[in-house]
């Protein structure tokens, strides 16, 4: 839908992954929409450059968020916000409104 304005797929993917989760890793877009993960790295790393997003060490996993300093993020997540009303239902059900575990499960907790 916006591969054009952001140049790739990927990208797209990553913005509105951003825009609900508020951080992502590299692995856990690879999972999500069961690709592979060097070109997930590569967005990533491109919007790292590009200063949109900002990532840190969690233990050794590199995480990816907007970054807070960007010129432009009020009106970028404005953008998105309305670009992902127009996503298909079965687009958001599928990737982007599904519950994604952040925490570890506590020890010898029941199911």
């Amino acid at each position: 839908m916006l591969e054009s304005i952001f140049g790739s797929k990927k990208i797209e993917k990553i913005l509105f992954f951003l825009l609900l989760n508020e951080s992502c890793y590299g692995s856990l877009l690879a999972k999500t929409f069961e690709e592979a993960l060097s070109p997930f790295q590569k967005a990533l790393d491109r919007l790292e450059l590009g200063g949109v997003l900002v990532s840190f060490l969690k233990g050794k996993t590199r995480v990816y968020q907007f970054n807070p300093r960007y010129p432009f993020l009020a009106e970028l997540k404005l953008f998105l916000e309305k670009a992902y009303l127009f996503l298909p239902q079965e687009y958001k059900d599928l990737y982007y409104e599904k519950q994604t575990r952040s925490r570890p499960r506590r020890r010898r907790k029941p199911l």
